[in-house]
């Protein structure tokens, strides 16, 4: 693997917005089969890149010093990482993470991931959290954090329809 963990710079927004809607259509096209539809309507509803645009949107506007870039040969973008800090809780946060599907399972996600935690741990945090769904599409997802040494902390969360 060739690549370099750099912090995010203004022109790397194209490249994070255009791998990312790559990275995420397959997951979401899966979650989309596995969850009530008016969950999926709820969440999206002008559709999941709408909102997950806006997500990226704004953790690149409010958030950019806490966005980490993997960059390959040429400048391309291979993934990135959104680190959020919780000092009340000692705890960073990987709040968002996408790598580009031509590099992914090439290591980029574990580089990304081990820049994320030297962050945290340089700003004082004990532990690291993160996220992701249970459903087919995230499968690849929580592979991946659980080769990072995640450990499951097993939540439900229910949905109805009023």
């Amino acid at each position: 693997m060739n690549i370099e963990v750099v912090p995010y710079e203004p022109r790397h927004r194209s490249g994070i917005l255009e791998l990312s809607r790559r990275a995420w259509t397959p997951v979401l096209a899966e979650m989309k089969k596995a969850v009530p539809r008016y969950v999926y309507d709820a969440f999206y509803p002008q559709g999941w890149w709408e909102r997950q645009r806006h997500d990226i949107d704004a953790v690149l506007d409010q958030d950019a010093t806490q966005v980490l870039v993997a960059v390959g040969p040429g400048g391309a973008l291979h993934g990135w990482v959104g680190v959020r800090i919780h000092p009340e809780d000692s705890m960073g946060e990987l709040h968002i993470l996408a790598v580009d599907p031509d590099h992914q399972r090439t290591g980029v996600a574990s580089a990304l991931i081990d820049a994320a935690h030297d962050r945290m741990r340089a700003a004082g945090m004990s532990i690291a959290m993160v996220e992701t769904g249970d459903d087919p599409g995230h499968q690849p997802s929580r592979t991946t954090y659980e080769s990072a040494g995640y450990e499951r902390w097993p939540v439900a969360r229910y949905f109805r329809e009023l």
